[in-house]
């Protein structure tokens, strides 16, 4: 019998994430994983800002930026003409430090993350199988399969579901999964192409209903194609081959495939969970959420998924909270996921409804729709924080409290780009801070001199009221970064409240 910490099954980006976290939280964990290896193949490409913006915290966003493609726009096409092109990199210069769609396949990104764990010193457990759980009063008891054949009783704290849409553990707890299935059969391939026109850019072609997207992400012209298989052909999916997709919207971008690298299909369901927690049970990522692949936000879901849990497991874990804590990662979570789904059942019905009047308004409607709505700038910048996922947040949590100017508990921090920098750089740490734009109040600095909790002053500017921050208000951060408590007096006593009455401490 073994024991650690907190035992993660499933070494998709989802567990290998909330291992890195936890491990640099000095959390004890075992990520097992039935594979003989990281994937070779990937569906999910897209890296979203929200996630580079986390991903500081393990210094790795600079990274992943600099082994992925930044795709600074998206351009939309109908019948061979680009009707439309929304400049990420403008729509998100004043929000994020991260302003395009990071184009990162996801087997490279699990190595890099694979990498970074080792360099902890923890590695994954291949060809090792969970078998069966147990969820006592104080622990969970987990059998699993070694390599060998043989068997082994591995004692956890908590137990992580990170084991994908299929999940064995969201069935051993006896979760729903209410959802459906989509007709259309998706395939993904990767190939080397040419006459795609702007190189480096990613592409959405509305033809009919035949759909693809073209996402450059390396040397050589490679880029990978997302499209959807329609009529009789999607009833034999299984032997399909890139030669059996349809071609006009691939013809109508002028494109001109050399060499396919390697041809997929797939079946995408949208079905989210009815239960993210189960005693000491959590399920990430696909094991609690699946949905198209629209936008480019599974992966990222379940990162983000993680990120939530890890902080909290690592205070109860080392005493400085109540196991209560953990509680909320199930609102958070779920709420977001579910609007998400909503979210991008409606892009992807849209995208591949058919019939004459979808044909009209997809060809017709939505190009001469993006052409205007980008010119405003209110709906430039709503349109890139839906993708980017920094329009998340969390002000209904029981963790949420106060607000101060426009910003409220529970939401993202607003940025700030100053000359020599921007408020981010403080995000790099992974535990409590407190932001005041404008002057700390002494009592305030004393406070947070006492409790261990990192203060940054920030000379109060113009930017900062443009961004809904309110002067000298204090903002005690999450270990997440996401805003705890948004207190317009800076009072340690409104800080120190926030904490008792929810049983954290502190210090172990």
């Amino acid at each position: 019998m073994s024991k650690t910490d907190v035992l993660i099954v499933g070494a998709g980006p989802t567990g290998l994430a909330l291992a890195l976290w936890l491990t640099k939280q000095g959390v004890g964990i075992r990520i097992v994983d039935k594979s003989a290896g990281p994937g070779e193949t990937s569906r999910a490409m897209a890296v979203q800002a929200r996630t580079l913006e986390l991903y500081r915290q393990l210094d790795l966003a600079e990274v992943v930026v600099a082994k992925g493609n930044p795709n600074p726009a998206m351009n939309m096409w109908v019948r061979g003409k680009r009707q439309a092109r929304v400049s990420l990199a403008d729509a998100g210069e004043d929000i994020t430090p991260y302003p395009y769609l990071l184009v990162f396949p996801q087997d490279r990104h699990e190595r890099l993350l694979i990498e970074r764990l080792e360099k902890l010193g923890v590695t994954v457990e291949r060809r090792t199988e969970l078998v069966s759980f147990e969820d006592h009063a104080d622990r969970v008891s987990a059998r699993l399969k070694l390599p060998d054949g043989s068997e082994e009783v591995c004692e956890a704290s908590y137990l992580a579901g990170c084991d994908g849409a299929r999940s064995p553990i969201r069935h051993g707890i006896g979760a729903g999964f209410e959802g459906g299935t989509y007709r259309q059969v998706f395939y993904v391939a990767d190939v080397e192409v040419s006459g795609l026109e702007p190189a480096g850019e990613a592409h959405v072609a509305l033809d009919s209903a035949d759909f693809v997207m073209v996402l450059p992400y390396g040397h050589d012209n490679q880029s990978r194609l997302i499209g959807t298989v329609r009529d009789e052909r999607a009833d034999r999916a299984e032997t399909l081959t890139f030669e059996d997709v349809g071609r006009e919207a691939i013809d109508n971008l002028g494109l001109t495939v050399g060499k396919v690298n390697w041809f997929s299909t797939y079946r995408v369901h949208h079905r989210v969970t009815d239960r993210f927690r189960s005693g000491h049970v959590f399920l990430l990522g696909d094991a609690a959420h699946v949905h198209s692949p629209a936008g480019g936000q599974g992966m990222n879901t379940g990162i983000a998924d993680a990120i939530n849990l890890a902080w909290k497991l690592a205070a109860v874990v080392k005493g400085q909270a109540p196991d209560s804590l953990l509680d909320s990662y199930e609102p958070e979570r779920q709420a977001f996921a579910r609007k998400l789904v909503q979210t991008t059942d409606r892009l992807f019905t849209f995208a591949t409804a058919e019939g004459g009047f979808a044909n009209f308004v997809r060809t017709r409607i939505a190009p001469l729709f993006m052409r205007v709505a980008y010119d405003i700038d209110r709906v430039r910048e709503f349109m890139f924080r839906v993708v980017s996922q920094t329009m998340l947040e969390y002000q209904d949590s029981p963790l949420s409290a106060g607000k101060a100017g426009s910003v409220s508990g529970g939401d993202r921090l607003p940025f700030v780009r100053f000359d020599g920098g921007d408020n981010y750089g403080s995000l790099s740490a992974i535990g409590w801070q407190v932001h005041v734009y404008g002057s700390a109040k002494m009592d305030l600095r004393t406070w947070c001199e006492r409790n261990g909790i990192a203060l940054h002053e920030f000379a109060w500017r113009p930017e900062h009221k443009e961004a809904g921050l309110a002067q000298d208000a204090a903002y005690m951060l999450r270990p997440d970064t996401y805003i705890a408590l948004a207190d317009p007096h800076g009072s340690p006593d409104t800080l120190g409240r926030y904490f008792s009455e929810r049983g954290i401490t502190l210090t172990a």
